[in-house]
């Protein structure tokens, strides 16, 4: 047992460490190129901190157990827009960008549609994934566009705000982040889904809690302490911009890989379909999320989880 708990508490260390490193450089990274941390926030740190996503789906699709690639992009969603966003707007309420909600929430919600309408064969085939990769890169493009033609600074961005890291370059900061957050949530993720077996818990179930919640704790961390920073723009742009990642290039790298079978019932797209419409009429009020707002998010969290439990 106690080779479960080692990596569990090693890769919580890891996990607080470069979630620390990764909002320092976040913030320095948007200052330097006079952008806002939102556009930096739905691209580079969404890219980073999904990465532990892709390599659990592309090394899920490669030995073909697809229940876990699609269930853990389906979970962790739920778990980036319910817990992360909850989280956040528990500790601090977090400010919303009107270019968010008319842009970028509006593309998740038809992202997470076109999931579910590839889906209804039961299967996401190779031009589907293709069709996915295309749509990433276009959307990324347009971000980076949008963000060099929108000019609109981090205010305080010149004043790193993570303690004895203010020195080191936001590059450093960027790729250190990543990294320890990569393998921090890899050691847990290990140990979580090696408990998560020796309970007798399904390949699905594990996809959609286990390794979903896992492999999330990159945007669970790095949400955490840039809502206690203060970097509300970075908090939702991490949440969502990881999701259109976690669609769009995951399951269409995965698919573009082998063919990936659904393994998930319906509901569970459904109810991953209108989280993101589930937010625009919480964000949209004073353009922020408020405590109880986050109350909210995590108690429809909790529900989904102990739900899926139950029906297995």
């Amino acid at each position: 047992m106690i080779t479960i708990w080692l990596p569990l508490l090693a890769g919580f260390i890891l996990l607080y460490v470069g979630g620390e490193a990764l909002v320092a450089g976040s913030v320095r990274l948007a200052f330097r190129f006079k952008v806002s941390s939102l556009v930096v926030g739905l691209t580079v740190v969404a890219f980073g901190t999904s990465s532990p996503e892709l390599m659990v789906s592309v090394d899920a699709a490669l030995r073909g157990a697809d229940g876990i690639v699609v269930g853990s992009v389906v979970g962790s969603n739920l778990c980036n827009l319910l817990l992360v966003l909850g989280l956040a707007a528990l500790l601090r309420p977090v400010e919303v960008r009107r270019k968010l909600l008319r842009v970028d929430l509006p593309f998740l919600i038809a992202a997470s549609v076109a999931l579910y309408v590839a889906l209804l064969d039961g299967s996401l085939s190779r031009a589907e994934g293709t069709a996915f990769l295309l749509a990433i890169a276009g959307y990324t493009g347009f971000s980076i566009w949008r963000g060099r033609h929108t000019r609109d600074p981090v205010e305080g961005a010149d004043d790193p705000p993570v303690p004895g890291l203010q020195r080191l370059p936001a590059w450093l900061l960027l790729v250190g982040g990543i990294v320890l957050l990569t393998v921090g949530a890899n050691l847990f993720v290990s140990g979580a889904v090696e408990l998560a077996r020796q309970f007798g818990v399904s390949e699905a179930l594990i996809g959609l809690t286990v390794v979903a919640v896992g492999t999330s704790l990159p945007e669970i961390s790095s949400g955490v302490v840039a809502a206690w920073r203060g970097q509300g723009d970075l908090v939702v742009g991490n949440a969502v911009g990881s999701c259109i990642f976690n669609i769009l290039c995951i399951l269409g790298a995965s698919a573009v890989i082998h063919p990936l079978a659904a393994h998930v019932s319906q509901t569970d797209l459904v109810l991953m379909a209108l989280a993101p419409a589930g937010l625009l009429p919480f964000a949209g009020t004073g353009l922020k999320l408020v405590r109880w707002e986050g109350v909210l998010l995590l108690g429809a969290y909790v529900t989904f989880v102990v739900w899926r439990v139950g029906v297995g």
